[in-house]
């Protein structure tokens, strides 16, 4: 069934965008890849993608137009280009992290020209994005299910359905609170225990294995010990999501005392260390 779709990919020389186009293209999907820095998409040429210079370009003649990108006005931004040459039988994949307003308005748009609309954010970084192990967290009609399927099996290991469209970014944003708060709380701890005169990789050596451990945990603190902030996922974008769960939890009436801290953390460390990886945070800490 893959060879017979073709999918647009519209921030294919991302973090996130770039392996998974490619694994895409290995799976035989025909791919029309798009990006912004158009040189960040040309390795994919050599996994037989086309690379395109327009999103209207990507778009024309797709069967899947899947949008991977930053923030909610690149989404929407790039999308507007491309709907002049949307075929009307094609499905716009949203798999970007844009928070609930983000999404509400990307199906309001997808309404409004009759296009089919799947939400479907990605849980994992940039190495379960390689490996084709990332999770997706798709909200939408069950009616195009098997016609995605196949789209999500290239991408990830796993599918989770959330109901109607936004369901799967409202999972997404529980699951990144808990994600943030695990590397917020990795950096603190490291940067106590160096504070109080211990050798910090005892920390990591007291939870490990046990209760209290964590494959994540030892992974963002073995790179906080390596003072190894190459991205997997960039700390200006952590600190973006971050905010995109604040706003999510005053949207809702609820009162989370520790995201807005780990908001106001992480924007901090991003003014600086925004290019590096979210594990990066602990230079905020470890300064004060």
């Amino acid at each position: 069934m893959a060879q017979e779709q073709t999918v647009s990919v519209l921030g294919a020389g991302g973090t996130m965008g770039l392996p998974m186009a490619r694994n895409l293209a290995r799976a035989g999907f025909q791919i029309r890849a798009w990006n912004r820095s158009a040189e960040k998409a040309t390795p994919l040429a050599d996994d037989g993608a086309e690379i395109c210079q327009t999103p209207a370009e990507a778009a024309s003649g797709a069967d899947t137009i899947l949008t991977i990108l930053s923030d909610v006005d690149a989404v929407l931004e790039t999308v507007e280009g491309a709907l002049g040459e949307m075929d009307a039988n094609a499905i716009w994949l949203q798999m970007s992290t844009i928070g609930e307003e983000g999404t509400e308005r990307c199906i309001e748009i997808a309404d409004q020209h009759g296009l089919a609309f799947i939400d479907a954010p990605v849980l994992g970084t940039k190495q379960p994005a390689e490996e084709g192990t990332l999770v997706v967290l798709a909200s939408g009609d069950p009616d195009l299910q098997e016609r995605v399927a196949p789209i999500f099996d290239a991408v990830g290991q796993r599918t989770i359905w959330v109901g109607e469209a936004g369901g799967g970014t409202r999972l997404k944003l529980a699951t990144n609170s808990w994600v943030l708060a695990i590397v917020e709380a990795a950096a603190e701890s490291l940067a106590l225990a160096e504070g109080l005169g211990l050798d910090p990789n005892l920390v990591l050596e007291a939870v490990k294995g046990g209760a209290l451990d964590l494959p994540y945990l030892q992974t963002k603190g073995r790179a906080i010990l390596e003072r190894n902030f190459e991205p997997s996922f960039k700390l200006g974008l952590a600190a973006k999501d971050a905010a995109l769960v604040q706003a999510a939890a005053e949207r809702h009436g609820l009162d989370l005392p520790l995201i807005a801290t780990i908001r106001d953390r992480m924007q901090q460390g991003a003014e600086e260390h925004g290019e590096r990886d979210m594990s990066a945070t602990y230079l905020t800490s470890a300064a004060g």
